[in-house]
């Protein structure tokens, strides 16, 4: 860590108190002290104590002001109720900081909000970074510091460079220490920063990252609440080479209120944070398992391979289902080159197919040592990332080849190499479980989870190549329609002449005030024609009976201008319409959905999709960066669940996937541009076999 950072002091302190001290070695004043003594803290010990002269043969002091001054450290373990009087007390003793268990603050509602706010404002005015509350404190495993109301054992140090751990709960930032610890990852810190009334994730991040010895940061955050700071953070963790793996939930609370446009409504602030960190190369992972999964493949390989997954066993029924899983979660599983198949060739038996999954049938049985040498021929692959290698564990003298050929072999892997041993909770033998973890290999039980896992290695990889392709052009902001309304939102007719600005093709037409206006409009562009009424308070016009379509003559404009007006009134009666669009009617084709939103936090995010009425029936999207290069937007629109309509099915073209791209960037190039600009949607963008057509556009903008 930094030794300039606030931080250092607090995980490598040279003094620390703990106020409520007590010989009962079971309560948390008496779990710290046992467990600083345990790991042979080597600095100062002060123990504050009304009941105790001395606790283990250490001198205790009656109260606070006794202590001396500048100690780097405080430990609160007593109530709630006298923590505010202790903070000022260690004010005035010149502590630097002070780590607080007690809960009963933000967590608790209203008053403990109340609290709590009341406690941040004595530590800050005195000086004092405070821990906590609702915390359960940290351990510096590097240090011999271990600062929490947990019974920890005696454990060496760890030395070797590792991960570092920040998570808001302290039930969890426990339990990824032990799940890593229990499989070989070096753990070098776990940091519980709890209801952050004044250390948060993002502090201790920052210390981690300066940390020379750190290799990678996993995180359980529930709310980040300096998303710009995470942002910034996270892209120097992309720039050191030090992946940040992040759990996050929320993406199945409701998302707020957004009627404006479908694009706020299905961009939610999780799904916004998520395609915004992600850009930034974050790890975001969707289960403990991953975060755990992850974490501990990462670790070993900090700068994955691009590619996709290669799969390798002995067995024809795990190839199977290796390929059914593998598609279940559009995890590639790449051809191999022909120069890979053909040195299979020379080691497989003849029956043996060279391909990815690969079966390599019995011949590990006779030659443990020629699965290494198949395994590291695939992994020397150009089109594979990873590797997975699932295997049985069998009896022990298989399990002693095992360790004595394969285990080497993922060792010597220069990308990212996994070992599955099948067979559930059959047990492994002392030697094979230590040449595992001696070796640094990520082992699992199950192939779904080896698989789940690589499949977020394998983003990660490919994210550290998108964030070098982002563009970085700065566009100039176009003018804005006109004056921004007092909604906020522009009228359709607006919207699109911004749209053409931008350079998106829209349908010919101009806005009508009067049924003769719309007459001579409709002849200089054609019959058939739409009429759209306008204004900036009616932006789901058909919901009003304010959308008529396919008018095919003079007649049936006139008329259908005069029903026009009729449906608004009678739904909207107080509204004034600006006048009423007519345009051409568009051509058949494919209707998509083009949008972005501002988000208050992350700043903004783009959305691409089936569009007219499959949005809301299917919502089949994909959240992009507003930054993201145009073969990557083409890249995520093959990953829509509806993708094979975008390539041409029964009988129709395919679509114009590159014009779709170019419209999807200029809109995130606007949305960079010009903070003014709130949401955007267009509903459908149609795509064509050659280019697309805009046919319906919201733009929402607020004054700086």
């Amino acid at each position: 860590m930094s030794p300039a950072s606030p931080l250092a002091r607090v995980l490598r302190p040279r003094s620390i108190a703990i106020v409520g001290a007590s010989a009962d070695p079971r309560s948390f004043g008496g779990f710290v002290q046992g467990n600083l003594e345990r790991a042979g803290f080597e600095g100062q010990l002060h123990l504050v104590s009304r009941s105790s002269e001395q606790i283990n043969g250490r001198p205790c002091v009656k109260a606070i002001e006794l202590l001396p001054e500048g100690i780097d450290l405080a430990v609160l373990a007593i109530p709630e109720t006298g923590v505010l009087d202790a903070v000022r007390q260690l004010a005035a003793r010149r502590c630097h900081a002070a780590v607080l268990f007690a809960s009963g603050y933000a967590e608790a509602g209203p008053e403990g909000q109340a609290r709590q706010q009341q406690l941040a404002q004595a530590a800050h005015e005195g000086g004092i970074l405070l821990v906590g509350p609702n915390c359960m404190g940290f351990s510096n495993l590097a240090d011999g510091v271990p600062v929490t109301f947990e019974p920890l054992p005696a454990r060496e140090r760890e030395t070797r460079p590792g991960v570092a751990i920040v998570a808001q709960s302290g039930f969890m930032a426990a339990n990824l220490r032990d799940a890593l610890l229990a499989r070989g990852v070096p753990v070098r810190t776990v940091f519980s920063t709890g209801n952050e009334a004044n250390v948060a994730v993002e502090d201790v991040l920052a210390d981690y990252l300066a940390d020379p010895q750190v290799r990678l940061v996993t995180v359980y955050a529930e709310q980040l609440r300096a998303p710009k700071r995470f942002r910034a953070l996270a892209a120097e963790a992309r720039a050191a080479g030090k992946p940040i793996v992040l759990l996050m939930p929320g993406r199945s609370a409701r998302a707020r209120e957004a009627a404006q446009s479908h694009t706020g409504a299905l961009a939610g602030d999780h799904a916004t944070a998520c395609a915004v960190l992600r850009r930034e190369a974050v790890v975001v992972v969707d289960s403990l398992d991953e975060l755990l999964d992850v974490t501990a493949i990462l670790q070993r390989h900090p700068r994955p391979a691009a590619g996709g997954t290669a799969f390798m066993t002995g067995s024809g029924a795990m190839k199977n289902i290796a390929l059914d899983f593998a598609e279940d979660l559009s995890l590639p599983l790449p051809t191999l080159t022909d120069d890979t198949a053909q040195q299979l060739r020379g080691m497989l038996p003849a029956y043996a197919v060279p391909e990815n999954p690969l079966d390599y049938t019995t011949i590990g049985v006779r030659q443990p040592g020629l699965v290494g040498e198949l395994l590291l021929t695939l992994v020397a692959d150009r089109n594979i990332g990873n590797v997975v290698l699932a295997i049985p564990v069998g009896p022990s003298v298989a399990q002693q080849d095992k360790a004595a050929h394969i285990v080497p072999a993922l060792a010597r892997a220069s990308k990212p190499a996994v070992l599955v041993l099948t067979g559930d909770d059959s047990p492994i033998e002392p030697f094979f479980h230590d040449a595992i973890q001696a070796s640094g290999v990520a082992l699992f039980r199950s192939a779904d989870r080896a698989l789940r896992a690589l499949r977020q290695v394998g983003a990660y990889a490919e994210a550290l190549q998108r964030a070098e392709r982002a563009s970085t052009a700065a566009h100039p902001a176009l003018p804005l329609p006109g004056a921004i309304p007092a909604n906020g939102t522009f009228a359709e007719y607006q919207g699109k002449r911004w749209l053409a600005q931008a350079g998106l093709a829209i349908p010919p037409g101009e806005l009508a005030t009067s049924a003769d206006e719309a007459v001579r409009i409709a002849r200089t562009i054609g019959y058939p024609v739409v009429l759209k009424a306008q204004a900036s308070e009616l932006p789901h016009k058909s919901d009003a009976g304010g959308v008529l379509v396919g008018l095919p003559d003079e007649a049936a404009l006139r008329a259908g201008w005069e029903r026009l007006y009729a449906n608004v009134r009678q739904h909207r009666p107080a509204l004034q319409l600006d006048g009423a669009l007519v345009e051409a009617m568009g051509a058949r084709g494919l209707e998509l959905v083009v949008g972005a939103k501002r988000d208050a936090d992350w700043g903004p995010v783009l959305l691409v999709g089936l569009g007219g009425i499959w949005i809301e029936a299917l919502k089949d999207v994909r959240l992009l960066a507003p930054d993201l290069a145009e073969e990557d937007i083409v890249q995520e629109l093959q990953r829509l669940k509806a993708a094979a309509v975008l390539r041409g099915t029964r009988g129709a073209a395919a679509v114009d996937i590159a014009a779709v791209a170019r419209a999807v960037a200029r809109v995130g190039a606007q949305m960079r541009a010009d903070p003014r600009l709130q949401e955007i949607d267009i509903n459908p963008l149609v795509a064509y076999s050659e280019g697309v057509l805009a046919l319906d556009a919201l733009i929402v903008a607020k004054e700086m």
